[in-house]
């Protein structure tokens, strides 16, 4: 392990982390730095949103001369303008909503045609038996999809343990990780992982929310193999410890680095099993009891997911466009599919301070990882795309550079199990 000293302006970086998570609960979404400066933090006066805006452009200006590497400058200083960014809104400054988003992200944002939500739902109503409204008969499909609470640990350690074996060979993890799930009540997520530190995660599931056999892949693949786990584990090992990359130790909400934390987590079941995992899953399970229709399962989940992208366009009828709350929780209602209950649900969701942005992580994350671990070619396969993701402290700017052209694609199907709050 590297015994050099933290780079002031590293250093810097940290403490202000560290400082928004005493002002946000939340913004911090893990911590496994130096203990001295998380006691160094907990020990000072509470910051206020002006100082922290302050603090970001002064540690921002010491980030050309500091003597880093290119890519780790490139990371910082993405990093301190979205968390500049974010004091400013704290401080109650109003900004154009799609300017946060691109402060915060890197990647502009643009409403969806409702076309492509209607042709989801054409296939859902093929798919779907029975004639009534679609929207009640997708509920009844989930419900019948739903896994007993007394088999979900089980069933999702069977999947989870699959999964680190057939991915063993090709992302290649430290050796001693090792990821815990838990059964809880009572949350307002549906998964969430929390990495410890030491190559270790715990992830939780709500099981008030009803997990769906089907969802379990979704579930196993974002929160651990090749999701959230892989890539803490790697980038710890990697660039923690054997690099001295301070910086990686914290993880920060409505940032770049989130961005591509949850659109590689995203499209994680996709790397891991692409279009085998209905059967792969059906196989599994089998064996634990729970049977699916593996095929069928995978068919209308991909048509289910397309839908998740209307979540950004409320976001952006709210923030963007001045919308009354309720003709958006109707928009919801009406394209996702989903009860006048759960429509608001979600509006309070986008509705809320800290996470009326990270929708964006989701849908444009998964989108841009999508497009850029296709744009490789036979000669740079997406599984060693993927792994330079999971390795390196990579940013949407750096993978738009990439592509061969503007990744316009309308977003690719994928089940959001976050490790950060979703709407439940």
């Amino acid at each position: 392990m590297p015994t050099d000293p933290v780079p002031p302006v590293v250093r810097d970086y940290l403490l202000l982390g560290l400082r928004f998570g005493r002002l946000v609960d939340g913004f911090v979404d893990c911590w496994i730095g130096d203990p001295a400066l998380e006691r160094q933090v907990r020990d000072e006066p509470p910051p206020t949103a002006t100082e922290l805006v302050r603090q970001a452009r002064e540690v921002a200006a010491a980030v050309p001369d500091s003597g880093l590497a290119p890519v780790r400058r490139r990371f910082l200083a993405a990093q301190l303008t979205a968390l500049e960014c974010a004091g400013r809104r704290l401080a109650g400054e109003e900004m154009p909503f799609r300017r946060e988003i691109e402060s915060y992200f890197q990647v502009r944002i643009a409403p969806r045609d409702p076309d492509w939500y209607a042709a989801a739902h054409a296939e859902l109503d093929a798919e779907l038996p029975g004639s009534g409204p679609l929207r009640d008969r997708l509920v009844e499909a989930h419900r019948r999809d739903r896994v007993p609470v007394d088999r979900l640990g089980g069933a999702v350690h069977a999947v989870a343990a699959a999964l680190r074996a057939e991915l063993a060979p090709r992302f290649p993890l430290p050796a001693g990780e090792r990821v815990d799930f838990e059964v809880v009540t009572g949350r307002p997520w549906n998964a969430f992982n929390t990495y410890l530190g030491g190559l270790r995660s715990r992830v939780a599931l709500n099981a008030d929310v009803g997990h769906r056999i089907t969802s379990l892949p979704f579930v196993a693949t974002h929160e651990a193999y090749p999701g959230h786990h892989a890539e803490h584990c790697l980038k710890e090992a990697g660039l923690v410890r054997d690099r001295g990359w301070a910086e990686q130790s914290i993880s920060l909400v409505n940032t770049p680095q989130c961005l591509i934390a949850e659109g590689m987590a995203e499209q994680a079941i996709h790397v891991a099993l692409g279009e085998r995992w209905g059967g792969w899953t059906a196989e599994v399970l089998s064996e634990v009891g729970l049977a699916l229709d593996g095929a069928r399962a995978q068919r209308v989940e991909t048509a289910f997911g397309r839908l998740l992208a209307a979540r950004q366009d409320a976001a952006i009828m709210l923030h963007d466009q001045g919308r009354p709350a309720d003709e958006v929780a109707a928009f919801l209602a009406r394209w996702m599919l989903v009860s006048d209950e759960r429509a608001g649900q979600m509006l309070r969701f986008l509705t809320d301070p800290l996470w009326r942005a990270y929708t964006t992580t989701y849908i444009e994350g998964s989108r841009l990882v999508r497009h850029w671990l296709d744009a490789g070619g036979p000669g740079d396969p997406a599984t060693d795309r993927y792994h330079r993701l999971l390795v390196e402290p990579m940013l949407p700017a750096d993978l738009a550079v990439d592509l061969p052209a503007p990744a316009v694609a309308q977003p690719t199907p994928a089940v959001a199990q976050s490790s950060r709050p979703t709407p439940a």
